[in-house]
């Protein structure tokens, strides 16, 4: 099997059904070194998640069942452009944890609607191409330089994904389903694109970001309001007790099973549940970035019972994965902490920004961080299946019924 695949758009012998009006082509590779100094050229020098270095831990250390591919695009022989693929099994009763139908529910339409969740969930399954990181939430999917129009950039990456689909089909991999993840609202006219080549518009949860202003931790909870604070504070007391340490990678390798083992007990517990860490990914991660990833962990009498871990991608600090014993989150406000604590890695690390991701909605606005959109785009490349997408998806797509707060007092923040 070649490590590359190239086309030019558009091509005699191109799969695309509608020739487009520009000169770019593509290469697809099956590994980020196979890109290389190409990949280099075009990708975003903002977003470390979407260059070299990250992407080859990120090969290295693959979730249980996900495989990679490159896409990198070309004017003449200038890289212009990239987009990140992953190939993922799905199967939709494997990664729904809500929908068990074992539990006896009190009322019967209840227990009816969730028997037929599941079975709607049991009948998408599929290896699916994803353009973009279902690690991470945000456009880290393709990037394109600021001399290729949105609508050339949109265009030729539809027709190489399907391009992809159908070559690979031809090798045994079969890809019915083609995932396009976390466009913003500002480049909504490219998910319009789609939609009209038939792809199925969809939101999830939003991602949670707060916009930090503040010079120190203390400035933070002063902009609070009272309500705010003195929770704060009650929070912090609970840790009376716990001890914090920050994990170098010796440190973390022998913790390693332990912190496992924290992740999925949470993971496992979070409703929709597509990507299954790998159990290296996040040493990997410390070896590598060094300072610019951090695990800070929790130790009760010499144990560690909870931990979290950052990644500062230029002026924005991404928190990664956490995990935590859930049977001591209530008496140690163990969660809550762990949010405060990212805001003051935030705040020491002059960062503009915290991406605190999806899921937990509500708990993450009580400490500032609010809802930004993103949108999704799902198209099944057997035409007949296509039409039930948007009905499926009614029944796939996680609910998280959440109250936004407001935390802060004055300024430039909204009051509660």
């Amino acid at each position: 099997m070649s490590d590359r695949l190239t086309a030019f758009i558009p091509s005699p012998d191109s799969l695309s059904a509608t020739p487009l009006s520009t000169s770019l082509r593509y290469t697809f590779f099956r590994s980020i070194d196979a890109a290389g100094k190409d990949w280099d050229q075009a990708a975003p020098a903002h977003d470390l998640f979407m260059q070299r270095r990250y992407l080859s831990i990120l090969e290295s250390n693959p979730p249980e069942g996900m495989r990679f591919g490159y896409l990198v695009f070309y004017r003449q022989d200038q890289a212009v452009g990239v987009a990140l693929c992953q190939i993922k099994y799905f199967k939709g009763d494997d990664n729904i944890a809500e929908l068990d139908v074992s539990r006896k529910d009190p009322c019967f339409f209840g227990g009816l609607t969730k028997w037929f969740k599941k079975w709607v969930a049991g009948k998408a399954a599929a290896d699916i191409l994803i353009c973009g990181n279902m690690l991470l939430t945000g456009e880290h999917g393709y990037y394109f330089s600021p001399d290729v129009s949105e609508q050339e950039a949109i265009q030729v990456l539809e027709t190489a994904l399907d391009d992809v689909v159908q070559i690979m089909g031809k090798e045994g991999i079969k890809m019915p389903v083609i995932l396009v993840k976390d466009i913003a609202p500002v480049r909504r006219p490219q998910g319009y694109y789609l939609s009209k080549k038939g792809y199925t518009e969809f939101e999830i949860q939003p991602n949670m970001v707060l916009e930090l202003s503040f010079k120190s931790f203390d400035e933070y909870l002063q902009a609070m309001s009272t309500k705010y604070r003195t929770r704060a504070k009650r929070a912090f007391k609970k840790l009376d007790g716990v001890e914090k340490r920050v994990l170098n990678y010796s440190e973390i390798l022998a913790e390693l099973p332990l912190i496992y083992r924290l992740y999925k007990d949470i993971a496992n517990n979070a409703g929709f549940n597509m990507v299954d860490l790998n159990e290296h990914y996040l040493a990997a991660l410390k070896k590598d970035f060094g300072d610019h990833f951090t695990m800070n962990a929790y130790y009760l009498n010499g144990k560690l019972i909870a931990f979290y871990t950052t990644i500062q991608n230029h002026e924005e600090l991404e928190a990664h994965f956490l995990g935590y014993e859930k049977s001591l989150n209530h008496d140690y406000q163990l969660y809550l902490n762990i949010l405060y604590d990212i805001v003051a890695t935030g705040i020491g690390s002059d960062s503009k920004h915290i991406v605190f991701a999806r899921t937990a909605l509500e708990i993450k606005s009580s400490v500032g961080a609010v809802a930004h959109d993103l949108y999704c785009y799902l198209r099944h490349q057997n035409a007949v299946a296509n039409r039930f997408v948007p009905t499926i998806l009614d029944y796939l797509k996680p609910v998280e019924e959440w109250l936004p707060r407001h935390p802060f007092k004055d300024g430039d923040h909204w009051h509660d």
